[in-house]
């Protein structure tokens, strides 16, 4: 499959024509991201909380504590909403009106299921980790038996999923040109800072390499100049 297809559920009503319905398009966004906002409805209460995630395929994986009510809340409904933003710059108009945001964003809609194999929840909790951080779960201790079995895993399949972008500049009304007023593009980008060790490392423990290969990867650029 190489797109999902456009149904009542996915369809992007309003800017239509920033939507995207490509499947790589949308799992390029979801593998940008750490935080995904997951929808669900409690007690007749809608609400959504932010949750970390890892993607395998067409399955997102989101885990937590046995009594915890929102995969609990979740199973039970058997399906769920889930949106990864990403906000690329603020777009300053010459008017109030006409202010926005540059963005890349997906939003997911599937079926629920608890997933139960000792064996198939250790590589889900391997996905959620790694997707942090490439290399991390080899550079880790092994899970514990007591940890495995006090952690609930919960598999979201993506069933259809609609991704919306914006990139490109101000759109202020040809009225408006002439004004003295600034208008532009203030780009906005997540970077990684030099790795902190913790203070109670043992005498010797270095930096391993798969975080001094994120920071390098994902450091502030010192090529960046600024522009008046």
């Amino acid at each position: 499959m190489n797109e999902y297809k456009k149904e009542t559920l996915n369809t992007v009503r309003r800017g239509g024509n920033r939507a995207s319905y490509d499947v790589e398009m949308v799992h390029t966004i979801l593998d940008a991201g750490f935080v995904g906002y997951v929808s669900y409805v409690f007690e007749g209460q809608a609400i959504s909380l932010p949750m970390a995630y890892g993607r395998s395929g067409d399955k997102i994986y989101l885990h937590g504590s046995h009594k915890n009510r929102m995969l609990l809340a979740l199973l039970k409904g058997k399906i769920a909403s889930m949106t990864v933003m990403h906000l690329d710059a603020l777009v300053l108009a010459r008017s109030g009106l006409h202010h926005s945001v540059n963005y890349r964003s997906a939003t997911l809609f599937g079926s629920l299921e608890k997933v139960t194999d000792p064996e198939q929840k250790e590589r889900a909790l391997k996905c959620v980790v790694d997707h942090m951080m490439e290399g991390r779960w080899e550079g880790i201790r092994p899970m514990l038996k007591k940890e495995l079995n006090g952690t609930l895993v919960v598999a979201l399949t993506i069933e259809t999923a609609a991704a919306k972008i914006r990139d490109e500049g101000v759109k202020d009304e040809k009225s408006d040109m002439h004004l003295p007023v600034w208008a532009g593009l203030l780009p906005l980008k997540q970077i990684a800072e030099f790795p902190e060790s913790d203070a109670l490392l043992p005498e010797g423990v270095a930096i391993p390499e798969h975080v001094m290969k994120y920071y390098e990867t994902h450091k502030y650029s010192a090529n960046v100049s600024d522009k008046t």
